[in-house]
C-alpha cells in the first residue's frame, strides 16, 4: 500500500492522523468496520490518532481505545420507499445533507488528516464528501482511501447505482488507493464496475479484517450457542427461527444466548421476550452488547444473519455457523453466504432451497 505522510507534534515529534468517513444510515457495519480499522492502526503506532465521522445513532454506547475518537453527524432514516428523512432535526433531507456536509468540510479543515478513508459510498450519503474530497485533491496533502468490503452487490445491481451517483469518476478521480477487506479468490466487489485501468491497479486486497478478543466481559460460564441480527433493525425473521427450534425441541442444547443488537425493538422485542421467558431459561437475552468479540470467542457455535462483520468475527473465531442472511434490500449477505458455503466455512439457510 502506498505510503502517507506525517507531521510534527509540539515535542519535535512524528504525528500521524487518520480521519475515517462512516456514512451510516442504517445498522452498524460501517461503523464497526471502520472502529475496527482505527484501532488496529493507532495500535501499531503510537504517534496516530483517529477520528471517525458517523452518523450512526449509537455511535455512543461504543468504548473506543486511547488516541481515537468519533464525531457524531446529524442522523437520517431510510423509509421503505427508499427516500431519506431526518431522524431528529425537523429538517427536510436536502438541507439536513448540506448541514452534514459541512460539518464534515470543518471537521477536516480543523483536523487537517494525512489519511482519510471512505467507508463503502465514494461519493458520501447524497454527494455530501464529494466538495471536500475536491477541495483534498487540490490542497494535496492528504491521502485518500476508498475503502469497500468483500460484496457489495449484484454486478449489474451495482454498476447501475455507481452510475446515478457517480461514484466510478470518483473512484478514478478522487482516491489514491482502493482497499478491499477481503480476499479476491472469496469475491470481487468491483466485479462489472467499469473502473479504470490505473485505478485497478491501485487496488490493494488486505483480507478480511481480523478481531481480536479485546475485553472478556460477562460471557456465560456455561455452554452457549450466540445467536445474533447484527444490529437487528431486518433480524427478526432469523430471531424468530432460532425461537421456533427451542419451543418445538425441548431436547435442544446447549442452551442460546440471543443479542437482538439495537434496533431490534418495540413490539417485536416485546414479543420476542415473552417468548424467551416462556422457554425457562434455556435462551437468553440481551438488547445490546458492544463487547461481540467476547461473546463470539466464548461461543460453542453461532447463529447469525450474513453481514460482513459478523462474518469477520465467525472467521477470527473460527467458530461454527449457521448463517441466515437477508435478500432485500441488495443480495450482499446472500452473496458472502452462499460463496462462503461453497468454501466449506459455514451453512446457510436459504429462504428458497431450505423452504424457510
Amino acid at each position: 500500500m502506498g505510503r502517507w505522510g506525517s507531521r510534527q507534534g509540539t515535542d519535535g515529534s512524528a504525528r500521524r492522523r487518520v480521519m475515517f468517513y462512516s456514512h451510516d444510515t442504517f445498522g452498524l457495519g460501517h461503523l464497526r468496520r471502520s472502529r475496527t480499522l482505527a484501532t488496529a492502526l493507532t495500535a501499531q503506532d503510537d504517534t496516530t490518532s483517529a477520528i471517525i465521522l458517523t452518523g450512526s445513532p449509537v455511535a455512543g454506547r461504543f468504548t473506543f481505545p486511547e488516541r481515537v475518537d468519533h464525531i457524531r453527524l446529524p442522523g437520517v432514516t431510510k423509509l421503505t420507499d427508499g427516500s431519506y428523512v431526518s431522524q431528529t432535526l425537523g429538517l427536510d433531507i436536502d438541507d439536513t445533507t448540506s448541514l452534514r456536509a459541512g460539518l464534515i468540510q470543518t471537521a477536516i479543515e480543523q483536523y487537517e488528516p494525512d489519511l482519510l478513508i471512505v467507508d463503502k459510498e465514494p461519493t458520501g450519503f447524497r454527494g455530501e464528501l464529494l466538495p471536500t474530497l475536491e477541495w483534498l485533491r487540490i490542497r494535496g496533502r492528504t491521502r485518500t482511501v476508498l475503502g469497500l468490503r468483500d460484496v457489495l452487490d449484484e454486478p449489474e445491481v451495482l454498476a447501475a447505482e455507481w452510475h446515478r451517483k457517480g461514484a466510478v469518476t470518483a473512484a478514478d478521480k478522487l482516491y489514491d488507493e482502493l482497499w478491499v477487506y477481503g480476499v479476491r479468490d472469496v469475491h470481487d466487489p468491483t466485479e462489472g464496475l467499469p473502473l479504470a485501468p490505473e485505478t485497478r491497479a491501485r487496488m490493494h486486497w488486505t483480507g478480511y479484517l481480523r478481531r481480536q478478543e479485546v475485553d472478556t466481559g460477562e460471557v456465560p460460564d456455561s455452554p452457549y450457542v450466540l445467536v445474533t441480527p447484527g444490529g437487528g433493525g431486518d433480524g427478526a425473521a432469523m430471531v424468530s427461527l432460532v425461537l421456533d427450534a427451542y419451543e418445538q425441541d425441548l431436547t435442544l442444547s446447549p442452551d442460546a444466548l440471543l443479542v437482538y443488537g439495537p434496533f431490534l425493538s418495540g413490539e417485536v422485542r416485546e414479543e420476542f421476550d415473552a417468548r424467551v421467558d416462556r422457554l425457562g431459561g434455556r435462551v437468553r437475552s440481551v438488547g445490546f452488547d458492544s463487547r461481540m468479540e467476547a461473546l463470539f470467542a466464548g461461543a460453542e457455535g453461532v447463529v447469525c444473519m450474513g453481514g460482513y462483520n459478523t462474518f469477520c468475527e465467525v472467521l477470527s473465531f473460527d467458530k461454527r455457523a449457521v448463517i441466515v442472511p437477508r435478500t432485500v434490500p441488495r443480495l450482499e449477505q446472500w452473496i458472502r453466504a452462499s460463496r462462503a458455503e461453497q468454501l466449506g466455512l459455514v451453512r446457510m439457510l436459504d429462504e428458497t432451497r431450505d423452504g424457510l
